[in-house]
């Protein structure tokens, strides 16, 4: 569940810690709920169920209320209720009475003024305490490996439960199930514990008072003020003033510099025009520009009637199509789907994208390396 009024929050924590006045600018701004959060919302009251419900214990089934449920929620909150029992049985092999807290509020507010947040899953046992962190989200790949937020809440729980269990490492774990991904990161508990205190610590005494300095990168994504900040606007702007050197085409060293940066040079654009829209909308005048109405297509106000009037005209109103991969999963089954399909199925190679090397899909055969491999088959 999301973090709430809490200006340092576990959720915002990959903000502060690099940007810290940000955090009181945010806390100003307003709130703007996107569709996409209560979708995670939906996902995580379902998750909570379906986890409570196999461990048999008491809880509403909250499916009629959920404004977002469909048949991908039910398959994903299946998949990662099914995850959660599979490791709570790991841990029943390293401690007889391992412990698993569902929705948990976790406070680390030693390290962090006012610091709270909400645990999804908690596995804790000898040795090993495990989190869980359901994501519901679609558009960004979330790491587990350092993840501010995961580290937050595992702090929350040391404090609480690590003198009742010994424990000496941490275990943390994003489940992304709609883009098929499973991060797991493990730390030790010094290691954590060095973190809150030389990495942590410093930022959340900082971004509480507004102080330090304001810092432009990725972290800038789900910023509630990254449209009008200066700093990133500095940060972008910085690539206009590259200097170019002669001749006059850019050669690789100069591409590769600027590759970086292009796409959040394009992210602070949108961000720019999004923002300067709504403002015009709500009455602000930009020198030089006005408000128009878009480009739009037609459509039809009543569908059933276009198909009835069609069809009694003797036409078929309706093209056949089969069912994508998703949808036709969704109308068998997982099991099923693989059982009647599965050797129907393939993945072609997916267009070729230029990404830095730090990215971990392994590289794939350029037309130069394809060259250079015939040649040497044709010695």
């Amino acid at each position: 569940m999301p973090d709430k009024h809490a200006i340092l929050s576990a959720s915002s924590s990959h903000r502060w810690i690099e940007c810290p006045p940000s955090a009181l600018l945010c806390s100003r701004a307003e709130n703007q709920s996107s569709p996409y959060a209560k979708q995670g919302t939906d996902a995580h009251a379902l998750c909570e169920y379906k986890v409570l419900r196999a461990l048999g214990r008491d809880a509403k089934d909250p499916t009629e209320d959920l404004d977002y449920f469909d048949a991908e929620m039910d398959d994903c909150t299946d998949q990662y209720c099914q995850y959660v029992i599979e490791q709570l049985q790991e841990a029943r092999a390293l401690c007889a009475d391992p412990q698993i807290q569902i929705e948990q509020r976790l406070d680390f507010s030693e390290w962090v003024p006012q610091g709270f947040g909400t645990g999804d899953c908690l596995i804790i046992a000898d040795r090993v305490l495990h989190i869980i962190d359901f994501k519901y989200g679609l558009g960004v790949i979330v790491e587990a490996d350092h993840n501010p937020q995961m580290m937050c809440y595992a702090l929350g729980a040391l404090g609480t439960y690590d003198g009742i269990y010994d424990i000496t490492e941490i275990r943390l774990t994003i489940f992304q199930p709609r883009r098929a991904n499973i991060s797991t990161w493990t730390v030790s508990k010094e290691d954590l514990l060095s973190w809150a205190e030389t990495t942590l610590r410093p930022a959340a005494e900082l971004a509480i008072r507004g102080k330090g300095e304001f810092k432009a990168g990725d972290h800038c994504r789900f910023c509630a003020v990254k449209a009008t900040c200066r700093k990133r606007a500095e940060h972008n702007l910085e690539l206009t003033l590259f200097d170019f050197a002669p001749p006059a085409e850019l050669d690789t060293e100069e591409i590769a510099e600027i590759l970086p940066r292009i796409d959040e040079l394009i992210s602070w654009a949108e961000d720019i025009k999004d923002y300067a829209l709504q403002s015009a909308l709500s009455g602000t005048h930009y020198p030089g520009f006005k408000v128009v109405e878009g480009r739009s297509t037609r459509r039809f106000t009543d569908e059933a009637a276009v198909a009835e009037t069609v069809s009694l005209h003797g036409y078929d109103p309706y093209e056949r199509k089969l069912l994508g991969i998703t949808a036709m999963t969704q109308l068998l089954g997982r099991k099923q789907f693989d059982e009647l399909l599965g050797g129907l199925i393939t993945k072609p190679p997916g267009k070729p994208a230029l990404v830095p090397e730090t990215d971990k899909r392994p590289p794939i055969n350029t037309a130069k390396e394809d060259f250079d491999d015939n040649s040497q088959m044709n010695r």
